[in-house]
């Protein structure tokens, strides 16, 4: 308790479960929030199994779908990681409900931040697809740069929704942080990827794993990849929240590689997976090669521990221990 009490919404997602791993080992107490589901038991054991948990972690229900029901979770919090969103690639649900959904929620939890007087900042867990689709010809993108929502549409990418979803939650969460001298951070992180500890394997590393998985179905990459290890993003998330000048967006990314080169790394560094680029690209389109510029972020003195070689290392150790591979 010495570092005091913080919340982390979403808790038994890929980021949220390692965020609060790490948060526990830092010594900070932690409430963090679980959908409940009216016909089955979430099992939350690898949350609860943590060293620490079972003196410092609370579990609370929470729905996006009811955005009072994270009230309980922040009261007396010094501080909240806001991690839960929706993830639909599939479009299942119209994206104005989705963004409708997402956006109520964020500004309630923000609400709540306020009205708690005890919560200091706020992090907010953003996307790289917050500003992959500007529509403008830049080699470079940083934080001043946003998605275009019409120039998305008219691209008919699959994740739209989910990217258009998160672009306009961050804005209105930036806004309302501004309007109410609310102190807000938040994190942008590209393609994440590493080791897990849900009990599932996360959409990010099964799509990262796709052409070890030897599975074209979650293939889906463009011209030039950036990634980022699971355990960089947890902490940046902490790093951001302790360090006392961060304002605003910071991208959160590690290392790009190229399509053409990315078969090439794999197979010579895991032969033992025979992968082949021939039936992985044929359905790839071309699409313009950039970087998301890490700059401002690295420039506060935070470093990255992991590059894309341990990325992969971690990602296959695990899935190996969780008998995937």
């Amino acid at each position: 308790m010495e570092k005091g009490i913080v919340c982390v919404t979403g808790g038994t997602g890929y980021v949220a479960s390692w965020l609060i791993m790490r948060l526990l080992q830092h010594g900070y107490a932690v409430n963090t929030t679980v959908r409940s589901h009216p016909d089955q038991k979430k099992d939350v054991s690898y949350l609860t199994n943590l060293p620490g948990a079972s003196e410092r972690l609370r579990i609370f229900n929470a729905d996006l779908d009811r955005p009072e029901s994270f009230n309980d979770s922040i009261q007396g919090c010094v501080g909240v990681f806001h991690v839960a969103h929706t993830i639909d690639f599939e479009g299942k649900e119209d994206e104005e409900t989705n963004t409708k959904r997402s956006i109520n929620a964020t500004i309630s939890i923000l609400q709540a931040c306020v009205d708690s007087k005890t919560v200091k900042r706020v992090v907010y867990t953003s996307s790289g697809s917050t500003v992959m689709f500007s529509g403008k010809d830049l080699s470079v993108l940083d934080e001043k740069t946003w998605t275009d929502i019409d120039f998305l549409r008219s691209l008919k990418t699959l994740g739209e929704s989910y990217y258009i979803s998160k672009t306009l939650t961050e804005r209105a969460a930036l806004d309302f942080a501004d309007a109410h001298g609310l102190e807000l951070v938040t994190v942008i992180p590209t393609f994440i990827h590493g080791p897990f500890i849900t009990p599932h394997c996360p959409g990010s590393v099964r799509t990262s794993m796709s052409m070890i998985f030897g599975d074209e179905k979650m293939f889906a990459f463009s011209a030039s990849t950036p990634f980022v290890h699971i355990d960089d993003i947890a902490t940046a998330h902490i790093y951001l929240f302790e360090y006392p000048n961060a304002r605003g967006r910071y991208i959160c990314s590690a290392a790009d590689i190229t399509l053409d080169e990315f078969p090439k790394f794999l197979s010579q560094r895991y032969p033992e997976y025979n992968v082949s680029s021939t039936s992985f690209l044929k359905n790839v389109k071309d699409s313009k090669i950039f970087r998301l510029s890490s700059k401002k972020l690295l420039d506060t003195g935070f470093k990255y521990k992991y590059g894309l070689e341990e990325m992969y290392d971690d990602a296959i150790e695990c899935c190996k221990q969780k008998g995937l591979l």
